[in-house]
């Protein structure tokens, strides 16, 4: 499926870019790298340095799918990977497309 702004808050992240652009841990604030598991509330991400988990919560992350790029607050995304489709449905609808 197709990324876009309203629709990348339902959809999987595991395998996109991803690069941290709020956190209250400033040592997260510009980590970048590739989304490569996620949970309720962290996403774990594989950077040039390792293996990091980010709190989804109160963080703000890019992701680039392709030459796009998607700013998502973390609140819009903190579900279950599974249970994403059904409650992330109220923000996919405030989203704007591009």
């Amino acid at each position: 499926m197709a990324y876009d702004n309203r629709n990348i808050v339902l959809n999987e992240l595991i395998g996109l870019k991803v690069r941290v652009l709020r956190s209250l841990d400033k040592k997260q604030r510009g980590l970048s790298g590739t989304v490569i598991d996620e949970t309720k509330n962290t996403l774990v991400i594989e950077t040039g340095h390792g293996t990091k988990r980010l709190a989804k919560l109160p963080s703000a992350f890019r992701f680039y799918s392709g030459k796009e790029s998607y700013d998502v607050d973390g609140y819009e995304i903190n579900f279950r990977p599974v249970e994403r489709t059904e409650k992330a449905v109220k923000f996919y609808k405030r989203r704007k497309s591009r």
